[in-house]
């Protein structure tokens, strides 16, 4: 099955949940990741009842802190 991740395309071999394509990317710290599936942002509660199909479009979103430093 052909996705894309993050603007890049991929194979996948089988249907997989967003919580498996976290675990199947290593991605760090999934705690901290937001994702968008095909364009809406998912709820982190439905990661797991969440399943990529064929042409889907994620993006794995991550939140860095910071701010502006004295000027």
């Amino acid at each position: 099955m052909k996705i894309k991740i993050n603007g890049k395309e991929k194979q996948l071999e089988k249907e997989v949940s967003i919580l498996e394509l976290l675990k199947i990317h290593n991605v760090q710290m999934p705690e901290m990741v937001s994702v968008e599936l095909n364009g809406e942002i998912l709820d982190r509660e439905d990661f797991a009842g969440s399943f990529v199909k064929e042409n889907d479009v994620i993006e794995f979103l991550y939140f860095m802190g910071g701010g502006a430093g004295g000027f």
